[in-house]
């Protein structure tokens, strides 16, 4: 499985880079919304986590960009009220996992959405 995670806390992302590299997933780990959208242009992920507020090109236009071309999203972001949930799900993501949270939920909920 090919994952792009994007998220502009360098060590949250590594983190999860990490994480993921050890569940045997090939990751990509890019720190804005520009970087995203040219790594997607050219490589074709399963799914990319997102994080939704990120420098560059802002994460919502990211999702709606991806989203446009069927690739899945998964948001990972601090912004977990229930109408922002609403919100990012409207966008088109796929899934929706707020800040903080555990990495076996965030791995269950990648396979989950690359195989939906």
């Amino acid at each position: 499985m090919r994952v792009l995670v994007v998220e502009d806390e360098a060590e949250l992302a590594d983190s999860v880079g990490r994480v993921l590299r050890r569940e045997g997933m090939a990751v990509d780990v890019v720190y804005d919304g520009s970087d995203a959208l040219e790594h997607t242009a050219v490589t074709e992920y399963d799914v990319v986590v997102l994080d939704r507020d990120i420098p560059g090109v802002h994460g919502d236009d990211v999702c709606r960009s991806l989203t446009a071309r069927r690739t899945r999203v998964l948001m990972l972001t601090a912004s977990g009220t229930i109408a922002d949930r609403v919100e990012g799900l409207s966008l088109g993501a796929d899934d929706y996992l707020p800040k903080p949270f555990a990495y076996a939920e965030l791995v269950a909920r990648i396979r989950a959405t690359s195989s939906a």
